[in-house]
């Protein structure tokens, strides 16, 4: 396998093989997984880093704390583009979406370490 240290520790890399490797509904799976997350995070390290609580933020937002509570759930996929917006909004942000390459293997690396090229 040309592109075996597709992740950093070779324990990771060794449990994605077994549990994931080349299976298309797995890897996709997968991959809206780091998508679901990344956007999770993403809220929280921007609620965090302008000094807000969730439910600071709910009512800039106008909205309930379970409501920012679920947005920060890595678990959850109902993420809509107006809510966001508004979230964005509230911490002085614009919302911005990239439409980037797939590699040839979704899991052969960080789509986000590469030059987005938007479409």
């Amino acid at each position: 396998m040309a592109n075996k240290n597709r992740l950093r520790s070779r324990d990771l890399q060794g449990l994605f093989d077994r549990f994931i490797g080349t299976d298309k509904e797995r890897l996709a799976l997968y991959e809206e997984a780091i998508i679901d997350f990344d956007v999770a995070q993403k809220l929280y390290d921007l609620r965090k880093q302008a000094g807000m609580t969730q439910a600071q933020l709910a009512k800039a937002v106008k909205t309930s704390t379970s409501v920012i509570s679920r947005l920060e759930d890595a678990d959850y996929q109902g993420h809509s583009l107006a809510m966001l917006r508004r979230i964005a909004a509230a911490l002085g942000k614009r919302l911005q979406v990239n439409f980037v390459d797939i590699s040839p293997n979704p899991a052969s690396g960080d789509n986000r370490k590469r030059s987005p090229k938007a479409t």
